[in-house]
């Protein structure tokens, strides 16, 4: 019988995210090199990828909700006619810091500082929460 791999917490790092990490560096210096005004996606993408898969462990239904989120943030302020960073990054950065509270304050948090903002670490960490 296969038993399910043990939970973990903390922050997590693997060749395949340095990969993806170097990729975006590399191509987000390339677009902003060939002048593309929309060249700072790329690190806000793979950065926030990285934040919410890696070290805060978000669920999934909170990234679709930032992403969708980062959407309709853009396309307004693509259409009118802001497309540097700041005017879509200045918005979206207080949503970034409430999924990553919302997260942090739920029981089945397992992210960085799990065990000190996780009274119920070890319930989430056994199996024990529904």
């Amino acid at each position: 019988m296969n038993l399910p791999p043990p939970r973990r917490h903390g922050l997590r790092f693997s060749i395949g995210d340095a990969v993806i990490l170097i990729v975006g560096v590399i191509l987000a210096w390339w677009l902003h090199s060939q002048g593309n005004e929309m060249w700072w996606i790329v690190p806000v993408a793979v950065g926030h990828f990285f934040l919410f898969c890696n070290v805060f462990m978000v669920w999934r239904r909170w990234e679709m909700l930032w992403a969708g989120a980062l959407v309709l943030n853009v396309l307004f302020h693509a259409a009118q006619g802001q497309l540097g960073w700041w005017p879509a990054c200045g918005w979206q950065v207080p949503v970034t810091l409430l999924v990553i509270g919302l997260q942090m304050r739920s029981p089945w948090y397992h992210g960085v500082w799990a065990e000190r903002v996780n009274p119920r670490l070890r319930d989430y960490l056994d199996g024990r929460l529904s």
